[in-house]
């Protein structure tokens, strides 16, 4: 069944807004998505009735925040296939995540020499921790390139693949929307003896996620982009794996005992989750996994394949030559994510313009520099769609890029 777009905008509480005495037209949730109804009043019912902290007090309010975090956990879990529960750790962010491991089985898997491989088209995520680790441990960072389609160019894997301890990959570009081969990538990885890590920042908000079928060994993600609130995000990893990784931060929560001479850990995942833990975040990443699947995941897949196909044929014939949409041509090789160029106009200024008609896209380097340098480019303008998008959104980008041309070009 597909999905009804103008009911689950009613589902949106921001929705109701205007801006610039014009209804909201959201295209920016490859940045943020926003919060349906139950949502909120999750995170509101918790801080009303039972706001307290987690696994330290015996009395009721504690006892139902304790079970609310932890019934959260066990969603996420279930959402994204985990064999258990105890798989899932919350961090603050999938940054925070992908940094995780790399402080953590990074430091003390990787040493001088050791390649890490990642592509051209990662954000600065999963770029960072691995630069930081370079400059810190030596470690061989290696890149696998792109092609002039936006998708991976995977002709020198094996030689990129030799010798290396980890591969990490977005599963889908927040910039060209293309969706990578993650499973095949998986098994070349570890036939060459290598560990997977999956970026699913873009995907898991999309796709149905199934950590088993990508064939991953981590995989980080964030709340704030599927429904959920922000300052939440997860890392899922294999147990066998978490129970050989060190901590990540010291302090509380995290500890089974601790004496003048040292402490020892507390048992996975609550080893990964030091002081008080985003506690409203999760009740509410819980009740956005619940949204999510009312909707049904591959209704939400289906529906952002023809919203997709929808725009990219409306602004490919209306701008023609004027327009540069980047990445995949083809809708079911992207997610819902169209970086594009208009007639030389600065990002930022075709930003400004669609403002004006209260079409929000994000202009820039969307945290992928050296992407944007494979493109060509210094930025580009991007509108991403979701679940609350349809064809009218579509039409109102492409009636408000005209003004570009009034306030430019004319």
């Amino acid at each position: 069944m597909a999905l009804d777009s103008a009911s689950i905008r009613d589902d949106f509480p921001i929705m109701c807004r205007q801006v610039h005495g014009r209804p909201l037209v959201y295209l920016d949730s490859a940045a943020t998505s926003h919060k349906p109804r139950p949502v909120i009043d999750a995170v509101t019912d918790y801080y009303e009735r039972f706001n307290s902290n987690v696994h330290r007090g015996s009395y009721q309010l504690a006892v139902e925040a304790t079970e609310a975090l932890e019934q959260a956990r066990a969603k996420v879990a279930q959402f994204i296939g985990a064999s258990q529960d105890s798989e899932i750790i919350f961090a603050k962010n999938a940054t925070e995540a992908i940094n995780l491991v790399a402080r953590t089985w990074g430091r003390v898997n990787l040493g001088p020499g050791d390649p890490v491989v990642i592509t051209e088209l990662e954000h600065h995520a999963n770029i960072v921790p691995w630069h930081m680790l370079t400059a810190e441990q030596g470690i061989d960072l290696r890149w696998i390139p792109i092609r002039s389609d936006g998708h991976l160019d995977l002709t020198d894997l094996d030689r990129l693949l030799d010798g290396a301890r980890l591969l990490s990959v977005a599963a889908v570009s927040n910039v060209l929307g293309t969706i990578n081969p993650i499973r095949q990538l998986a098994d070349a990885a570890h036939e060459a003896g290598a560990l997977m890590m999956v970026d699913a920042s873009q995907y898991t908000p999309h796709l149905p996620t199934d950590v088993a079928e990508m064939g991953a060994d981590f995989v980080a993600f964030t709340g704030h982009k599927m429904c959920g609130p922000t300052g939440i995000g997860v890392l899922w990893a294999k147990s066998e794996l978490l129970e050989a990784m060190p901590p990540f931060l010291g302090g509380g929560e995290m500890i089974l005992n601790v004496t003048k001479e040292g402490f020892s850990t507390a048992a996975v995942p609550w080893k990964f989750e030091a002081g008080t833990p985003p506690i409203a975040e999760a009740v509410g990443l819980g009740a956005a996994v619940d949204y999510l699947n009312g909707l049904g995941m591959e209704q939400v897949r289906e529906h952002e394949v023809a919203l997709t196909g929808y725009a990219l044929r409306t602004l490919n014939q209306r701008y023609g030559d004027d327009i540069t949409i980047h990445g995949p041509t083809e809708p079911a090789e992207r997610g819902g994510v169209l970086s594009f160029e208009y007639k030389g106009i600065h990002p930022h200024d075709v930003a400004q313009v669609l403002d004006r008609s209260a079409v929000c896209v994000r202009a820039g380097h969307h945290c992928a520099k050296p992407l944007m340098r494979v493109l060509g480019c210094s930025a580009t303008s991007r509108a991403s769609m979701y679940v609350y998008n349809d064809e009218s959104d579509v039409d109102a980008l492409a009636d408000a890029l005209a003004d570009a041309d009034a306030f430019f070009i004319e």
